[in-house]
């Protein structure tokens, strides 16, 4: 599933523009501040709608406009389809695909899966733990889209065993009433560690060749590590049995896999402690390119790329590896201040956009 066509009106610093995406590799040229990331945005959120930079949706929205609409046309070899994600300040979002008003995209054929590399992601190599665990749980529903219920399954559960600490603690509930909701919690606990052990063992060897082909100095690894050692959900249930005293006095449930962590290391060091800001970068692209040859594999779906400023700070090298995997591996869009920084864009059926004060101009573009 790929996106054909874009539509936006009045969103971020565009008032009206479409534009249509080549099969392969778009490359969104122009100024800074002219609107080329706020273009990648638009995509992301009608396929998804919601945004990668911020949760703020008011922030979409064009100055001095009451409503940002944004129309993707998706197809395939058999079928089209339209998303439309409409938002106005204090009116809940409006989703439609084709004309039928959706509660949300989630796992919808109608829409292609993503890839998204913005500045603001690197917070997912040098960020805190819990933006890695949610990161690789959307993984996990992207792999297997049935799963996608042991999350928020787990989160209510814990959710629940944590007030209920809170009522035992201050004498308003007895102790026992714990058992209910540490069996949930440890159902869905173990569920949860197994899925993200499955996503990252099948991630490993993919990272370790991409990051090995983007040229990050040294052996990378991403590896999983799980709070609790259990195997089973007797062992998850004994370990919180043996906290619950603990977590008793604190108010707040200290273990399980809402506290796992997932590392990114070179050469057995982190790249969160100690990478650098280059490293972090490569490391980012390689784990992203990696998890799209995974989807591809498994689920025979290639994940369309969006990549925001990516090459400005590649040297030559990279950039020529980068762009072939771009050209050869699935739809992709990019953003430059300079399209030569992209080496041979025009291969491979691509297109090219021109963006100027939140304007469209050039080949497969048309303005509104």
């Amino acid at each position: 599933m790929r996106v054909t066509r874009l539509q936006l009106r009045d969103f971020r610093n565009y008032e009206r523009a479409e534009v249509e995406l080549s099969e392969g590799l778009t490359v969104v040229a122009g100024p800074n501040g002219a609107g080329k990331t706020n273009l990648l945005e638009a995509v992301y959120f009608g396929c998804t709608g919601r945004s990668p930079r911020t949760s703020s949706d008011r922030e979409l929205v064009r100055r001095g406009a009451s409503v940002a609409r944004v129309v993707v046309d998706t197809a395939d070899e058999e079928t089209e389809h339209r998303l439309e994600a409409g938002f106005e300040p204090g009116e809940p979002k409006q989703l439609r695909v084709d004309g039928r008003a959706v509660d949300g995209f989630g796992a919808l054929d109608a829409r292609p899966l993503l890839g998204v590399f913005m500045p603001e992601r690197l917070e997912l190599v040098k960020g805190p733990p819990a933006v890695r665990r949610a990161h690789f749980d959307q993984l996990v529903v992207a792999l297997w889209p049935s799963r996608a219920e042991t999350r928020a399954a787990y989160s209510r559960a814990l959710a629940q065993r944590n007030a209920l600490l809170v009522r035992v603690r201050n004498g308003a509930a007895r102790p026992d009433a714990l058992d209910a909701w540490e069996a949930e919690l440890v159902r869905h606990g173990i569920q949860l560690i197994g899925n993200r052990r499955e996503a990252i063992e099948g991630l490993r060897e993919l990272f370790v060749e991409l990051a090995e082909r983007l040229g990050l100095p040294g052996v990378a690894e991403v590896r999983y590590r799980p709070r609790s050692r259990a195997v089973d959900a007797d062992g998850l249930a004994a370990e919180l049995a043996e906290r619950r005293a603990a977590d008793l006095e604190r108010g707040f449930t200290a273990h399980g896999p809402h506290r796992d962590e997932v590392e990114l290391r070179l050469e057995g060091e982190s790249l969160r402690s100690f990478g650098s800001q280059g490293q972090q970068r490569v490391a980012l692209l390689a784990l992203l390119f990696a998890e799209r040859r995974l989807l591809a594999a498994r689920r025979g779906r290639s994940p369309l790329m969006l990549l925001d400023d990516v090459m400005s700070e590649l040297d030559s090298q990279r950039r020529e590896l980068l762009a072939y995997l771009l050209r050869t591996e699935g739809q992709a869009v990019v953003t430059t201040t300079e399209p030569e920084h992209v080496p041979g864009a025009a291969l491979a059926g691509g297109g090219s956009i021109r963006v100027e004060g939140g304007r469209i101009a050039g080949a497969r573009a048309v303005a509104v």
